[in-house]
């Protein structure tokens, strides 16, 4: 596996590098179970998964258990009847769950986790073994958790990288088109107009509200980057506020959305600084500054 390419449902159609191989010994399991914590975001709660079908097996199973709990609280005794009661722990073995969730919950709180999932958590005969886990954190407090961010590797798909690193959101898909918009629902409107007229997008990057001229010049140098985009749609909603680039939050509140113009000047700098584009490019701008913007880029 080792220098070779790694394709899975998970990862782009080309696969990832293998660098690396995580080896562990072999374990002789009596039993597989689920165990993950995350946000129920219908009810603005923590919950609790957990199953006695563990491993693979939790995609198709029908025994996920749901406990939704508050982080001041924590495990409560009821919470931990439930689950003795429902997946046959003896008290010593529940002594040892109780353990395992509450400190779930401190790192859940203290580390501003999205995703604590270990999967298989599995029961020997000298114990509980967590044979594999996947964690997520909150990417807005990378200001709070700068130790814990600071771990990350360089692996993966290095377009989303320099994209993260500008604020922006970039997700690479599988066609020839690029698409940048600003805003998620935009985008995903936008992809499948594409694909309802027979295209096929490459990405959609997302450049959001607040994004900065020289992010978004780095921006457009990470699609030119491509080699798989032919042709590349700019599609931007700058909002309706007159000549002010405003949006409401409440009554009193307002915040600054992306300006047409300005997009309109990044296109041009990106064009100068990589000596011209080599694809044909459609601008779409419509909302604050709109028409300065198409005047500028006509």
């Amino acid at each position: 596996m080792l220098n070779h390419n790694l394709t899975t449902k998970q990862t782009p159609p080309t696969g990832l590098p293998v660098h690396k191989l995580y080896i562990y010994k072999a374990v002789n399991i009596t039993h597989e179970y689920y165990l993950a914590m995350t946000f129920d975001r219908r009810r603005s709660s923590p919950i609790i998964l957990i199953s006695d079908s563990g491993g693979v097996d939790i995609e198709t199973s029908n025994r996920l258990h749901q406990l939704w709990f508050q982080l001041d609280t924590g495990i409560t005794p009821e919470i931990d009847s439930y689950i003795q009661a429902e997946l046959g722990f003896s008290d010593s073995e529940m002594g040892t769950i109780h353990q395992l969730l509450c400190d779930m919950v401190r790192l859940f709180r203290e580390k501003d986790a999205t995703l604590l999932e270990l999967n298989p958590l599995v029961k020997t005969t000298q114990g509980f073994v967590c044979i594999d886990a996947k964690f997520e954190f909150d990417n807005s407090a990378r200001f709070r958790q700068e130790a814990l961010f600071g771990c990350e590797e360089g692996d993966g798909e290095k377009e989303v990288k320099e994209a993260e690193k500008l604020g922006l959101s970039y997700v690479k898909l599988d066609g020839n088109i690029g698409n940048i918009v600003n805003g998620a629902g935009l985008a995903m409107a936008t992809n499948d107009l594409i694909t309802l007229v027979g295209g096929r997008c490459a990405n959609f990057l997302d450049v959001g509200g607040g994004a900065t001229r020289e992010g978004l010049v780095r921006a457009f140098k990470i699609l030119w980057g491509d080699e798989r985009v032919k042709g590349v749609l700019i599609n931007i909603y700058g909002g309706e506020c007159g000549s002010q680039s405003f949006y409401w939050r409440d009554a009193e509140t307002f915040v600054g959305i992306v300006r047409c113009d300005m997009i309109a000047e990044s296109i041009i700098a990106a064009a100068k600084d990589i000596g011209g584009f080599k694809m044909p490019v459609v601008v779409r701008l419509q909302g604050t500054n709109s028409d300065k913007g198409l005047k500028l880029v006509s």
